[in-house]
């Protein structure tokens, strides 16, 4: 009988999985030149997941040079995600930092993530090199599911500007609060989360956050118009790729996840 370990390596198969225990399953060329890579061999243990929620054990039945298939364990229900949904909505940074911070944002439990692109967003995508990027970070947080436990993978939507992203906001508002981190908050996100603990854990939170040099003033007063709630990470001026991962590390504090 296959069984759980987290010392098992971890493979994203975007197939269902909802299979028979028994079942030999190939597995897509991706993940079996990763198996070849780790030189696991017939008879080792990993464990697969569908980004569906839940887990199954598996065992290496045979390897070809570009090929690989397993033999299929019982699913395992088990869940790695925070009690509470959170939603990064964060203006697109310039180089590699957009793929260090979401990664990041991954593995600290975001479940959906709004890339826009704003007024001082420095990289602009548009068309094919826009669906590259979206699906580069799509990759990226199925790879950091991997590694970090998480049977759910979040959604990464696509790129949107800050004029489409406002104006679907003003027609159908979001259940969860909207959080503006901004130097110019009224609050620390760490007090007002602490006294809004029951509708967190009820509505979730949405995390909006600007690119390198921030929103704009005329941004961040569009958001507030739209019912965002200006808070703050403290006195010092954070980066864009430190604000979120701080945010939800904050979050994450004063709400018993860590």
């Amino acid at each position: 009988m296959l069984c759980f370990s987290r010392m098992m390596p971890r493979f994203f198969i975007d197939a269902p999985l909802a299979l028979p225990a028994g079942t030999v399953f190939e597995v897509p060329p991706a993940v079996a030149q990763h198996i070849q890579v780790l030189r696991l061999r017939p008879g080792d243990t990993v464990t697969l997941f569908d980004g569906r929620g839940g887990e199954t054990p598996a065992q290496i039945h045979d390897l070809g040079k570009r090929s690989a298939s397993v033999m299929l364990g019982a699913h395992v229900p088990r869940e790695a995600e925070p009690p509470y949904r959170i939603t990064l909505i964060q203006g697109i940074a310039g180089g590699d930092k957009m793929d260090w911070l979401l990664e990041k944002a991954v593995e600290l439990g975001i479940a959906d993530c709004q890339p826009l692109q704003t007024e001082r967003s420095e990289v602009r995508l548009h068309g094919e090199r826009a669906m590259r990027r979206e699906a580069h970070w799509l990759a990226l947080a199925r790879a950091a599911c991997e590694q970090c436990g998480r049977n759910r993978v979040p959604d990464i939507y696509p790129i949107r500007s800050w004029r489409d992203w406002t104006a679907t906001q003003s027609n159908t508002p979001a259940t969860a609060p909207t959080l503006l981190l901004s130097p110019r908050g009224a609050a620390p996100l760490g007090v007002w989360a602490r006294d809004q603990q029951t509708e967190i854990r009820a509505h979730g939170v949405r995390l909006l956050i600007g690119p390198e040099g921030g929103l704009s003033p005329d941004e961040e007063q569009q958001a507030i118009a739209l019912g965002a709630i200006p808070l703050t990470l403290g006195p010092r001026v954070l980066r864009t790729e430190t604000a979120g991962l701080a945010a939800l590390a904050a979050l994450h504090a004063t709400l018993g996840e860590f």
